[in-house]
């Protein structure tokens, strides 16, 4: 019965969850905030819906991947469902339109590079340090 159990009901030890250095993207004047700071260091938004299921898995996968070093670039997330002015203002400040989920790096007061859903996790952060 053991294996069974393993097989279809996962490991009975409870994962360690990965804490990430989120900033909380919820006030339309941080995007000017975060394209000064992108002239010094990489900035990153990641647009979340916390009701989409698709959102919610590629931002485990995210999680999971993800090996940065806070002084590497600053992390924002965007609740874009509590915050919808703010993720429309995104879109307008950096020409991006919107998708869901969605991540944008912003170097230099530009987005230079953006991608969603399963694309998300195909960025190599490392590649805009």
């Amino acid at each position: 019965m053991g294996l069974f159990n393993k097989i279809f009901s996962g490991s009975s030890e409870p994962k360690e969850e990965k804490l990430l250095p989120w900033i909380a993207l919820s006030r339309v004047e941080q995007l000017q905030e975060i394209a000064e700071k992108s002239k010094t260091k990489t900035q990153v938004i990641f647009k979340h819906s916390t009701r989409c299921g698709i959102s919610r898995m590629v931002m485990k996968q995210f999680v999971d991947a993800y090996n940065q070093s806070e002084t590497n670039l600053d992390l924002y997330y965007l609740d874009l469902l509590n915050y919808r002015e703010v993720s429309n203002e995104t879109g307008y400040k950096f020409q991006v339109m919107h998708e869901s989920p969605q991540l944008l790096i912003i170097k230099n007061g530009v987005v230079v590079a953006h991608a969603s859903h399963g694309s998300i996790n195909d960025l190599n952060l490392d590649t805009f340090i």
